[in-house]
């Protein structure tokens, strides 16, 4: 990262860390000496940032997430003592494929980072669930950019009631270092090529052309940051935008509150509780097979019943991530509610397994039926048409046949396959969008 990456490139972090980063570094662009000597001083500690790999402590792998964020190690991370980003990443995934590895925390005391590099660490953190139980643990802080990594965790815990979660959203600064260069005796000239190339150019006062390019970036960033907080926490961007993500850290209970944390608990118990969350699977997996055998296997509520009172603390996990689940799902059939089709809507919102996507295609299919009843009606009342005489076949272009309606069935898995498909590409798409370009691919 040079010198004008960390003046001008956009950030997710505190702002008064960002101003601290900043006044280093603007006092190397004044050509100013930075005092090492008397920054480890003030740290209270040598200026080396040799990043540790994780340790393994009863199967649980504890992963660091501290500091400042940045993609990778520099001049910054040694003075805040941060985290590169790529090198998190590679552990996480390196504890996801650790045979003795049973269960992954994340440790998180940071103020944030660099937008660079953020989404692909949320997005390792995202692809261990369902493989291994991976819950982050904040220790202090966890404010922006390490919000947007450890929300992608199954679970977002707090080690006590003052530790902090919030400051969601997206900043860029611009630095003007004419009046140096002036002061100087130096003019910088620049010949470019391209409108916006040098739009935002620190050779000269911000342009309204710059000033509106960097907020369309920085709006872009952000929309980015709370749709996958939306979609970590198992909720709706409105939900997020209204209660989380208008910059504000919440303490303790109110982050809970606000959606951002799941519980307060100390690092000991958290390793219980995946330890054991884990093991349970692994016996619920065991008792689904036996159930293959009814004249041997217990009734499945008796065996559910009787496993959840032996381990309370898994049981309680494995509810928080079903009603997370099911929470998720349930705001994914309501957004497919179209008027005069309510009832059905709640309908499938309640019965706890249709999807958004299959909700669509049965709320279209719904709506076709009420306007093809509605023609009928119309039909039926109209006047009998005037007789007319057949028009000659002659001349008359060939009709293309078209394809067979698909099933609802076919409909549905399509959709899915688009929904997976745009999020893996880093985009999103609503089920009812998924649903019309599946039903143009299938019939055209």
């Amino acid at each position: 990262m040079t010198v004008l990456d960390v003046l001008n490139s956009p950030w997710a972090i505190l702002p008064t860390k960002l101003e601290e980063i900043q006044a280093i570094y603007c006092a190397r662009v004044r050509g100013e000496d930075v005092d090492l000597q008397a920054i480890e001083a003030r740290m209270g500690r040598p200026m080396v940032n040799d990043q540790q790999s994780y340790e393994v402590i009863n199967g649980t792998a504890l992963i660091p997430l501290r500091g400042v964020l940045g993609q990778r190690m520099n001049l910054m991370s040694n003075m805040s003592g941060g985290t590169s980003t790529e090198m998190f990443a590679a552990d996480v995934r390196s504890a996801a494929a650790d045979s003795a590895v049973q269960s992954i925390i994340i440790l998180a005391d940071t103020p944030g980072g660099t937008v660079a590099g953020t989404q692909a660490a949320a997005s390792a953190v995202r692809s261990v669930r369902g493989i291994k139980p991976i819950a982050t643990l904040v220790q202090g802080a966890m404010a922006s950019a390490g919000v947007w990594i450890g929300s992608a965790s199954d679970l977002v815990a707090l080690d006590s009631q003052t530790s902090q979660i919030g400051s969601i959203g997206v900043v860029a600064t611009h630095v003007d270092v004419s009046q140096r260069e002036k002061d100087m005796g130096i003019k910088t000239t620049e010949i470019v090529a391209g409108k916006y190339k040098r739009a935002a150019s620190q050779f000269g006062p911000l342009t309204e052309t710059g000033q509106a390019m960097m907020q369309a970036q920085v709006d872009y960033l952000y929309s980015l940051f709370v749709g996958d907080i939306a979609a970590y926490r198992g909720t709706t961007e409105a939900d997020v935008l209204q209660r989380m993500a208008d910059g504000r850290m919440f303490i303790g209970q109110q982050a809970i509150d606000a959606g951002l944390a799941d519980q307060i608990t100390s690092l000991e118990e958290l390793i219980s509780q995946l330890a054991n969350a884990q093991s349970n699977r692994r016996t619920l997996s065991l008792a689904k097979s036996s159930m293959e055998s009814p004249a041997s296997s217990p009734n499945p509520q008796q065996l559910a019943s009787q496993w959840s009172a032996e381990h309370p603390e898994a049981a309680a996990v494995l509810r928080a991530e079903g009603a997370v689940s099911e929470r998720d799902r349930i705001v994914a059939v309501r957004a497919q509610s179209l008027p005069g089709h309510e009832a059905l809507i709640e309908r499938f919102a309640a019965d706890g397994h249709t999807t958004g996507p299959e909700a669509a295609v049965a709320i279209l299919a719904a709506e076709r039926q009420a306007q093809a009843n509605s023609a009928a009606v119309r039909l039926a009342e109209a006047p009998a048409p005037v007789p007319y005489a057949s028009a000659p076949d002659a001349g008359l272009e060939s009709v293309k046949p078209t394809k067979p309606e698909p099933t609802a069935q076919e409909l549905a898995a399509r959709a899915r396959e688009i929904t997976d498909q745009a999020r893996t590409a880093g985009r999103t798409i609503s089920a009812t969008d998924a649903v019309a370009r599946a039903r143009r691919e299938l019939t055209t």
